[in-house]
């Protein structure tokens, strides 16, 4: 008998999709060198950009080449919070970031972590990721390499910071808003009193 189109993915180690996530994962290392080390900081700016930015391609690409793997959804998802942690960090450290801002992201980071915690405990699967925090997720992220330009590239700040801070402080609120939503579908799974027949495959 045949696969069924619909037979859960296996762990597909060297399929495309995780290819290209692998790559985005080294530019990683790549900006933070090149920030940190060199003064190439447009060169910084737009490898985190298209690293950061092109966080849809890989899932497009399991689907439509039917690619789609366990190791795939663990790594993606890891990939982007890494890039998001690593370039709040890394900003921060040479300030071009307050505090203030990265303590906020870094606690709503922690309020996911936990549902999804609490979900597995009583048996769960974590939250549908909703298009709130997607488009959160973005707007942060797009707030980074802008203020990079604002902060590092010589006669830039006029129109790259008023930018930069618009999109870190809009998306900071998007970010906060997106985690009421998963607060609110966590809520309402535990309230119904069963956990989902698949919640655990």
């Amino acid at each position: 008998m045949s696969k069924s189109a619909s037979a859960p993915p296996g762990w597909g180690v060297w399929t495309w999709p995780n290819l290209v996530t692998a790559v985005r994962l080294l530019g990683i290392p790549l900006f933070c060198y090149l920030l940190l080390a060199t003064e190439y900081y447009w060169q910084a700016a737009l490898v985190l950009a298209v690293g950061g930015g092109t966080d849809w391609v890989d899932g497009q690409m399991a689907r439509h080449m039917n690619q789609v793997s366990k190791l795939g959804r663990l790594l993606d998802p890891f990939v982007d919070r890494l890039y998001i942690l690593s370039s709040l960090l890394v900003l921060t450290f040479i300030g071009l970031l307050p505090w203030l801002f990265t303590a906020a992201v870094l606690l709503r980071e922690a309020v996911l972590v936990t549902i999804v915690i609490v979900l597995r405990w009583h048996g769960y699967a974590p939250p549908q990721v909703h298009f709130l925090g997607k488009s959160a997720t973005t707007v942060v992220f797009m707030s980074f390499p802008v203020l990079v330009i604002a902060g590092l590239v010589d006669d830039a700040s006029a129109w790259a910071a008023p930018l930069g801070w618009a999109l870190a402080w809009w998306g900071l609120g998007l970010y906060w808003l997106a985690a009421l939503v998963y607060l609110r579908q966590a809520a309402g799974l535990l309230r119904a009193g069963a956990p989902r027949a698949d919640a655990l495959a």
